[in-house]
């Protein structure tokens, strides 16, 4: 593809949760269309390996192996981009625990506090310390990654579908904050996807039969995008 049809040339773009799934995916994508990806996850292996698949299709990428439960970590990496960048184009919030499906009497308060950390309060920080770095940006780009578990109710899957849903109230209320800058914030639920989160869930389920990570990486680029106008939607892909 010549350079000026790519639609996030020079675009700088954060996702958590990159080394496998829909976040590796999702970076493949943006880095196809021109952005520099920063990658973070805690996976070095998995993260090389999708640096690997970056560079061979001649885009770029910074790689920064991380818990995102280890909060400190997530302001350390803010400085780090406004020092190196000075501000960020696209933050992706990808990364998720399943956690244990039990009934909520059962649950393991340790196993309930890592969900917590990483689903809900890293996405937290991670809105507290890049949004001035997204302001920064002619055109700022937050999407978040939710589920379809917080539409019903869904005996045992509480810790999961909890984190879920104040995630998206988390979002909401930073989109109608920022309504009036040039950062627009937006959810979007991935659907049914052949993940290994999907495989610890639903175990007799055939993974063949489901959408590879890489068929819905669309609306991730489209949202990306200077000119997407959208903000404060739950999108589905």
């Amino acid at each position: 593809m010549a350079s000026s049809a790519l639609r996030l040339k020079d675009r700088i773009a954060l996702i958590t949760g990159a080394s496998r799934g829909i976040g590796a995916a999702v970076a493949q994508a943006l880095a196809a269309q021109g952005a520099h990806v920063i990658l973070v996850a805690r996976t070095v292996g998995g993260l090389e390996e999708v640096d690997d698949a970056i560079q061979r299709a001649g885009g770029s990428a910074t790689l920064v192996p991380m818990d995102l439960a280890d909060h400190a970590k997530i302001d350390q990496l803010g400085v780090q981009i406004a020092e190196r960048f000075g501000r960020l184009d696209v933050l992706v919030g990808n990364a998720a625990m399943l956690g244990e499906l039990t009934p909520l009497s059962h649950a393991d308060h340790k196993v309930w506090d890592r969900v917590m950390a990483v689903n809900v309060t890293a996405n937290w920080r991670l809105i507290r310390i890049c949004d001035p770095l997204l302001r920064a940006s002619i055109a700022g780009r937050a999407m978040f990654v939710t589920s379809g578990i917080t539409q019903g109710v869904f005996p045992y899957w509480g810790p999961y579908a909890v984190s879920k849903a104040a995630l998206e109230t988390l979002v909401k209320t930073y989109a109608a904050e920022v309504a009036q800058t040039n950062v627009k914030a937006n959810l979007i639920d991935p659907g049914v996807v052949r993940t290994a989160m999907r495989a610890a869930a639903m175990p007799g389920e055939d993974p063949k039969c489901l959408p590879d990570p890489a068929s819905i990486t669309g609306l991730f680029v489209t949202l990306a995008q200077a000119d997407s106008t959208q903000t404060g939607r739950m999108l589905h892909v």
